[in-house]
């Protein structure tokens, strides 16, 4: 298999980077994140090199690229640790496109291409510990709103979600999973934001009787399909954040200096950011391989990202940890990246389902023959 990236993907990539590199520095970090974890300036920046509409179709003006130049664009973002969700837009453009109705499409489409809209996907419930069919959210047809629909909803940690132009929820309709537009603007709605570790923002949204737009009553593979490719994205992301770790880390080691060398020149610290390095590489594989099934069957795509989570939750956790160590007291002082990096992997762990949650997934995924070769 040619895992080497076109002409085209190298050069998305280098757009990226310098803009990361240039416009998104750590003290612009910083300061993105004392002002509250999310800058729409900075959001507009980064839809300004065509990202808005990066996987919409060319018909919604958006660029229809695919899963690879998502994971290029997601490696680049978690190497300047970007507090602001493009995630989201990734799972937006994805569930719209191959959910909602043409009138739909015409309407959200452009305008998440444009950074008109940001539409965020609004999912997590206390008590659902990650299993995506548990929903106490309810939906019911609603004269008073025309004709439409009303939503009764608690979701929790939402990306970003005062930010929001819409949000896009799942509820249960006539006992089955269904999922809903909502705008920001309408009525009954109540978003609390706050602050989350890694410096971004979240919040807590309520719904009373809010007006909504049913988006499709095959929720359940809709809202998978969405955190599935949130799954990829967050898997690309990781993986350029451990990348740029490890580089700071190979760089304070080359510049620190103890009994008048250098600690690089240590063999048990050299063995050390070799199992560091294996488990990066462990990580980057895993990512490869989420993102080449984000387009597969729903149950091979389902495990597949399973796999890739588990994989990388227990690299995010290695490489953080060690990276950590290795710089010693300054890896966790605030005013030094890298304790921001550690603290970035450490949400990225948790994020859409955290490392014991998928491990059971790939457990109850095994099939009898798991293991046995003929």
């Amino acid at each position: 298999m040619n895992f080497d990236f076109t002409d085209e993907q190298e050069q998305l990539r280098d757009a990226v980077r310098k803009w990361v590199d240039k416009s998104y520095t750590f003290e612009r970090r910083r300061g993105i994140e004392a002002a509250g974890g999310f800058s729409k300036e900075a959001f507009e920046e980064l839809n300004a090199l065509g990202l808005g509409g990066l996987i919409i179709d060319e018909a919604f003006d958006g660029l229809g690229m695919g899963p690879v130049e998502a994971m290029v664009v997601m490696e680049e973002l978690g190497r300047g640790i970007v507090l602001e969700p493009y995630t989201q837009t990734l799972i937006a453009s994805g569930i719209l496109t191959n959910y909602a109705s043409d009138d739909i499409k015409k309407e959200w489409l452009p305008k998440i291409a444009s950074s008109e809209a940001f539409v965020v996907l609004a999912y997590q419930e206390r008590s659902a510990r990650y299993r995506l069919e548990q929903c106490a959210a309810q939906a019911s047809k609603s004269t008073a709103t025309g004709g439409s629909y009303a939503l009764n909803a608690i979701k929790s940690v939402v990306p970003a979600g005062d930010q929001a132009s819409a949000w896009i929820v799942p509820a249960i309709l006539d006992g089955h999973m269904a999922l809903f537009l909502v705008d920001s603007d309408a009525k009954g709605v109540n978003v609390v934001a706050y602050s989350t570790q890694n410096g971004g923002r979240a919040a807590e949204l309520s719904m009373t009787n809010t007006p909504a737009v049913l988006l499709t009553k095959d929720g359940l593979s809709a809202l998978e399909w969405g955190v599935d490719i949130g799954i990829a994205a967050t898997c690309a992301e990781a993986v350029g954040a451990m990348d740029k770790f490890v580089a700071l880390t190979v760089e304070y080691m080359n510049t620190r200096k103890q009994f008048g060398v250098n600690i690089s020149s240590f063999q048990a610290l050299r063995h050390r950011m070799a199992d560091v390095k294996m488990q990066l590489e462990l990580a980057r594989s895993m990512s490869y391989y989420a993102t080449l099934k984000v387009n597969a069957p729903a149950a091979e795509r389902r495990a597949a990202m399973a796999r890739a989570k588990y994989q990388l939750g227990l690299s995010m956790r290695f490489v953080g940890q060690q990276a950590v160590q290795l710089h010693g007291g300054i890896g966790v002082t605030d005013e030094y990246a890298g304790s921001h990096y550690f603290k970035h992997l450490t949400q990225l762990e948790m994020t859409f389902g955290d490392t014991l949650h998928h491990l059971a997934l790939v457990s109850n995924n095994m099939q009898e023959t798991a293991g046995v070769f003929a």
